[in-house]
């Protein structure tokens, strides 16, 4: 393969724009989705059920998206750009209904559609980091998503403390009604998922596949319909035979670190509920506060780890990240201000930033060009079978071992953190054999 042209800060800026809606629709679904399930008469025990959307739908999309991906070209178009713009138009037609859910399975079914085109957009952008990047920027690139992650969380999570302090009565929450605060965060995320991918498919070309690759995508498109269907199918299972055994390590750590975020998100509003005798709405707000925190450190350091990981190795940078996201969890149920409480999320954001940026970094040095859409499909498997697990077997343990106490489900969550931090530290990285040639 020829080298790739280094790209300055600002083009690797405008590529990576699109990623800003996208996780701005993630930061409502992290604070706002379960206290809309709330709102609409879920008990807390069903809250993990009624996120499986997000599992399920990654499990399902993001690989198959990978490999149709790979094997795709438009001379218009180009690789991933058109899989980025039908998914951001699917999240934004569903963002803008989702407050408008009459009733609990309206809004789970809006989820799972919502999920779909969120997973549709957000695979390709890694790829298409990967492609577009030489392996000494890959770090920059992935980071650089990193940022926008905090960005587009902080601005969802900005917008419901904000609209609950204009427009919202807290003294007053009707039972199977979503307050009207809600609904303007969720109209923002709608046009902020469209537009902001817009902007970085107009400003950035994709690189035309070489002539072996498009050789490959004429000889797909010329296979009766049967055969080009199952095509993806097929990547995806050659390709998990032959995953780099690094890829295999790397499952292990997120095993418990999803697991561990997916229980976070679900039981923080549960958590103020108890401590500081909340109500729906306040314990909401509370959690967004925490998110905007958390996700306005990610900004600030997103962009840092990248020297220090050049100096001191992903693994131990991203080892120590995961550690000091496990101490962050011991102690907000212990902290009795809600002021304080925010002090921990520093450790959060830092965490949130590398588990963001340096994983996608490590793995997109060990994978081949030719399979990246695929590979980072799969490496997206290994995020939402954990969140797959944690939703069928943590309502269980939630009601029967931890007592229906959303305290214990933190702490347990802060115990799984520090098991990835242990784990992460066997990710050595060697030369890849599919590193670019000089």
């Amino acid at each position: 393969m020829s080298k790739k042209p280094s790209l300055s800060f600002w083009q690797i800026l405008n590529m990576n724009v699109g990623f800003l809606g996208i996780q701005y629709s993630f930061g409502l679904q992290q604070t706002a989705i379960n206290p809309i399930f709330l709102y609409l008469g879920a008990p807390e025990e069903m809250l993990p059920i009624l996120n499986i959307a997000g599992p399920v739908t990654g499990l399902i999309v993001q690989p198959i998206i990978g490999a149709m991906s790979d094997k795709t070209w438009s001379s218009r178009w180009g690789r991933r750009k058109p899989y980025f713009l039908i998914g951001a138009l699917m999240g934004s037609i569903c963002l803008f209904a989702f407050p408008h859910s009459p009733l609990l399975w309206f809004a789970v079914g809006l989820l799972w559609i919502l999920d779909v085109g969120n997973n549709m957009a957000m695979e390709p952008y890694r790829a298409f980091v990967g492609d577009k990047l030489p392996e000494k920027q890959l770090s920059l690139g992935y980071q650089m998503q990193s940022l926008f992650v905090g960005a587009g969380i902080l601005l969802a999570n900005g917008s419901i403390v904000l609209f609950q302090y204009l427009f919202g009565d807290e003294t007053v929450e009707v039972a199977g009604t979503i307050p009207q605060w809600i609904y303007y965060s969720f109209y923002i995320g709608a046009f902020l998922s469209l537009t902001t991918i817009l902007w970085s498919v107009i400003k950035t070309p994709e690189i035309p596949p070489t002539d072996d690759e498009m050789d490959e995508i004429n000889k797909i498109k010329a296979l009766p319909f049967l055969q080009k269907a199952g095509k993806p199918f097929v990547e995806i299972w050659d390709a998990i035979k032959e995953m780099p055994k690094f890829m295999w390590k790397i499952g292990a750590v997120y095993l418990f670190q999803w697991y561990a975020l997916f229980i976070y998100w679900q039981f923080t509003t549960p958590l103020f509920m108890k401590t500081f005798n909340y109500s729906t709405s306040e314990a909401a707000s509370q959690a967004a506060k925490m998110s905007l925190t958390y996700n306005t450190v990610t900004m600030i350091v997103a962009l840092m780890l990248v020297p220090l990981t050049l100096k001191f190795g992903g693994k131990k940078i991203y080892a120590l990240s995961l550690l000091g996201t496990a101490a962050a969890l011991f102690s907000i149920p212990y902290i009795a201000d809600p002021n304080l409480v925010l002090i921990p999320m520093v450790l959060f954001g830092i965490g949130w930033a590398a588990m963001m940026g340096i994983p996608y970094t490590m793995v997109s040095k060990v994978v081949p060009q030719e399979r990246r859409g695929v590979y980072m499909g799969i490496l997206n498997m290994m995020i939402v079978i954990p969140m797959f697990i944690q939703t069928l077997s943590f309502g269980p343990i939630y009601k029967y071992l931890l007592g229906n106490n959303a305290i214990n489900a933190i702490l347990f969550a802060g115990v799984f953190f520090a098991i990835a931090a242990f784990l992460a530290m066997r990710l050595n990285i060697t030369k890849s054999v599919y590193e670019e040639e000089s």
